[in-house]
C-alpha cells in the first residue's frame, strides 16, 4: 500500500519493457528492430516514460544512446519490477487453475531449478517429471503425455512452439582407447573415415552426423540403431564414434568412454518445445521460469 509520504507514479509496463531495451542495446534503432516497433514510436514512449518518472533517463547522441546516472538506477530497479510484475501474474493465473502439469526433459539436462521454482510458487499445482528418450519429445507431446519439454534440436515442430534457450557445443565421443582419445580437439577431417551409428531418422542424422560434410562428402555409413545404449555399446567396442552435445558426460553414460570437444561445427541448440495451441498459464508460467534458470545451464537456483 502506498503511504501518503510516497507519492503515487502510474508506470506503463510497456514503456518500462522498451527503456530496458534501449538500455540493452544502446541503440534506439537496434531496440526498435528487437522490439519490432518503429523507432519514432519508440522513443516518443521513452520520452513519455522520462516525463512520468520525472528525470531524463536517456542521453540521446549521433553514435547511440547512453544512460544518464538516474537512468542506470532505473534500469536496475525496472528489471526487479518486471520480474516482479510476470510473477505476480503467473501467480494469479496459475491460482485459478490449480492441478497439474507434467514437464519432460532429456538426457542430461537439468529441469530441477525450475521444478523447484514451480513447486514453490503453486503449492496447489502437481508438478511432474518424466524422462524421455531421444525420439520421444514431440511424440510425447501430442500424445499428451506430457505438456512441455526441454529437449536438444532437432525435433519435429508441427504443431509445436519452440524456445530456444541457449546454444551447446558439440564433442566426439569415443572409447577411452581410441586412437584421438586424450586429445585438446578434433575436427571433421579427423573423423573423415570414421564410421558414426545412424539413428531411424534422417533430419536427426543429418545434424548428429553432419551429414552431408560442408565440403559435400557424405559422412561415412555406421550402424543403424534404435538407442542411445546400441550406439554407446559400438562406441566402447571401437567401432564407431559419435558426436553428441557437451551437456552429455561420457563418462556419466559409460566409465570406458571419455569426450574431445569437436571444432569447426555448429553448436546445437537446447530448447524447450510445447504445443503450439496451447494457452495453458502452467505452460506459460514454465517457458518464462525456464527462460531465467535454464538459460545459463551453470546457473543455480536462488535461495
Amino acid at each position: 500500500m502506498v503511504t501518503p509520504s510516497e507519492p503515487f507514479v502510474d508506470l506503463d509496463m510497456r514503456r518500462v519493457r522498451y527503456f530496458l531495451a534501449v538500455a540493452e542495446h544502446e541503440h534506439f534503432g537496434r531496440a526498435a528492430s528487437d522490439l519490432r516497433v518503429a523507432q519514432p514510436s519508440l522513443s516518443r514512449q521513452i520520452r513519455l516514460l522520462e516525463r512520468e518518472v520525472g528525470v531524463r533517463l536517456i542521453d540521446r547522441t549521433t553514435r547511440g544512446s547512453r544512460l544518464t546516472e538516474a537512468g542506470k538506477v532505473f534500469q536496475r530497479e525496472a528489471e526487479v519490477l518486471l520480474r516482479s510484475v510476470s510473477r505476480t501474474v503467473m501467480s494469479t493465473r496459475a491460482a485459478a487453475q490449480p492441478g497439474w502439469i507434467t514437464i519432460g526433459y532429456a538426457t542430461d539436462l537439468i529441469i530441477t531449478p525450475v521444478t523447484r521454482e514451480m513447486r514453490d510458487r503453486y503449492p496447489r499445482t502437481e508438478v511432474r517429471a518424466l524422462h524421455l528418450a531421444w525420439d520421444e519429445p514431440a511424440t510425447a507431446l501430442l500424445e499428451r503425455r506430457v505438456d512441455v519439454v526441454v529437449a536438444r534440436l532437432p525435433v519435429p515442430t508441427d504443431g509445436l512452439h519452440v524456445t530456444v534457450l541457449y546454444e551447446e557445443p558439440r564433442v566426439l565421443v569415443v572409447s577411452l582407447d581410441h586412437r584421438l582419445a586424450g586429445k585438446e580437439s578434433v575436427t571433421l577431417d579427423d573423423i573423415a573415415d570414421e564410421p558414426l551409428p545412424r539413428m531411424p531418422d534422417p533430419e536427426w542424422n543429418r545434424f548428429w552426423r553432419v551429414d552431408p560434410r560442408p565440403d559435400g562428402r557424405r559422412a561415412p555409413d555406421g550402424p543403424l540403431v534404435r538407442t542411445i545404449e546400441d550406439k554407446l555399446e559400438l562406441i566402447a567396442a571401437n567401432q564407431a564414434v559419435s558426436i553428441a552435445p557437451a551437456g552429455i558426460r561420457a563418462s556419466s553414460l559409460r566409465p570406458d568412454l571419455t569426450t574431445i570437444p569437436l571444432e569447426g561445427v555448429a553448436p546445437g541448440q537446447v530448447v524447450v518445445v510445447s504445443r503450439a495451441a496451447d494457452r495453458c498459464p502452467l505452460v506459460t508460467a514454465f517457458r518464462e521460469l525456464a527462460a531465467t534458470y535454464l538459460s545459463n545451464p551453470a546457473r543455480r537456483r536462488p535461495g
